[in-house]
Protein backbone atom coordinates (compact mmCIF):
# COMPACT_ATOMS: atom_id res chain seq x y z
CA UNK A 1 0.00 0.00 0.00
CA UNK A 2 2.71 2.45 0.94
CA UNK A 3 4.65 1.52 -2.20
CA UNK A 4 1.57 2.36 -4.27
CA UNK A 5 1.32 5.77 -2.59
CA UNK A 6 5.01 6.42 -3.21
CA UNK A 7 4.73 5.47 -6.89
CA UNK A 8 1.68 7.70 -7.34
CA UNK A 9 3.52 10.60 -5.70
CA UNK A 10 6.61 10.14 -7.85
CA UNK A 11 4.62 9.96 -11.08
CA UNK A 12 2.60 13.03 -10.05
CA UNK A 13 5.84 14.94 -9.40
CA UNK A 14 7.32 13.86 -12.74
CA UNK A 15 4.24 14.94 -14.66
CA UNK A 16 3.61 18.24 -12.91
CA UNK A 17 7.06 19.55 -11.99
CA UNK A 18 9.35 17.97 -14.57
CA UNK A 19 6.75 18.21 -17.35
CA UNK A 20 7.08 14.59 -18.43
CA UNK A 21 3.76 14.65 -20.26
CA UNK A 22 4.58 11.46 -22.15
CA UNK A 23 3.80 9.56 -18.93
CA UNK A 24 0.13 10.40 -19.52
CA UNK A 25 -1.38 7.41 -21.28
CA UNK A 26 -2.20 8.08 -24.91
CA UNK A 27 -0.63 11.53 -25.07
CA UNK A 28 2.73 10.30 -26.36
CA UNK A 29 1.09 8.45 -29.26
CA UNK A 30 -1.05 11.38 -30.42
CA UNK A 31 -0.19 13.25 -33.58
CA UNK A 32 1.05 16.82 -33.19
CA UNK A 33 -2.26 18.13 -34.57
CA UNK A 34 -4.20 16.20 -31.96
CA UNK A 35 -1.83 17.28 -29.16
CA UNK A 36 -2.44 20.91 -30.11
CA UNK A 37 -6.15 20.45 -29.33
CA UNK A 38 -5.48 19.79 -25.63
CA UNK A 39 -4.22 22.09 -22.88
CA UNK A 40 -1.63 19.67 -21.57
CA UNK A 41 -0.55 21.94 -18.71
CA UNK A 42 -4.06 21.87 -17.22
CA UNK A 43 -4.33 18.13 -17.78
CA UNK A 44 -0.96 17.59 -16.06
CA UNK A 45 -2.13 19.59 -13.02
CA UNK A 46 -5.36 17.55 -12.91
CA UNK A 47 -3.47 14.26 -13.10
CA UNK A 48 -0.87 15.27 -10.52
CA UNK A 49 -3.39 16.62 -8.01
CA UNK A 50 -5.56 13.52 -8.38
CA UNK A 51 -2.58 11.21 -7.92
CA UNK A 52 -1.45 13.14 -4.84
CA UNK A 53 -5.00 12.86 -3.43
CA UNK A 54 -5.06 9.11 -4.10
CA UNK A 55 -1.67 8.73 -2.39
CA UNK A 56 -2.85 10.65 0.68
CA UNK A 57 -6.03 8.56 0.91
CA UNK A 58 -3.98 5.36 0.64
CA UNK A 59 -1.60 6.47 3.40
CA UNK A 60 -4.51 7.44 5.64
CA UNK A 61 -6.15 4.07 4.97
CA UNK A 62 -2.92 2.30 5.83
CA UNK A 63 -2.60 4.30 9.07
CA UNK A 64 -6.21 3.48 9.95
CA UNK A 65 -5.56 -0.19 9.24
CA UNK A 66 -2.52 -0.18 11.54
CA UNK A 67 -4.42 1.61 14.31
CA UNK A 68 -7.37 -0.79 14.10
CA UNK A 69 -5.11 -3.78 13.53
CA UNK A 70 -7.18 -4.74 10.48
CA UNK A 71 -5.26 -4.64 7.20
CA UNK A 72 -8.45 -5.08 5.18
CA UNK A 73 -9.21 -1.42 5.85
CA UNK A 74 -6.05 -0.43 4.00
CA UNK A 75 -6.84 -2.74 1.09
CA UNK A 76 -10.36 -1.39 0.71
CA UNK A 77 -9.13 2.18 0.97
CA UNK A 78 -6.59 1.56 -1.79
CA UNK A 79 -9.21 -0.01 -4.04
CA UNK A 80 -11.63 2.85 -3.46
CA UNK A 81 -8.97 5.55 -3.98
CA UNK A 82 -7.78 4.07 -7.27
CA UNK A 83 -11.25 2.96 -8.36
CA UNK A 84 -12.62 6.48 -7.99
CA UNK A 85 -9.48 8.47 -8.83
CA UNK A 86 -8.59 6.92 -12.19
CA UNK A 87 -12.06 7.26 -13.77
CA UNK A 88 -12.28 10.81 -12.39
CA UNK A 89 -8.99 11.72 -14.09
CA UNK A 90 -9.98 10.18 -17.39
CA UNK A 91 -13.45 11.70 -17.52
CA UNK A 92 -12.29 15.18 -16.48
CA UNK A 93 -9.29 15.19 -18.85
CA UNK A 94 -11.54 14.36 -21.79
CA UNK A 95 -14.03 17.12 -21.01
CA UNK A 96 -14.24 20.42 -22.88
CA UNK A 97 -12.57 22.22 -19.96
CA UNK A 98 -9.19 20.80 -20.95
CA UNK A 99 -9.31 21.48 -24.69
CA UNK A 100 -7.86 24.55 -26.35
CA UNK A 101 -10.39 26.88 -27.83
Amino acid sequence: MIITAIILSIVAYLIKSLKLYDLIAGYNTMSDDKKAQYNIEKIAVLYANTMYAMAIIIVLGYAGAKICNNMQIGSYTTLIAVGVGVPYMLIRANSKDYKNK
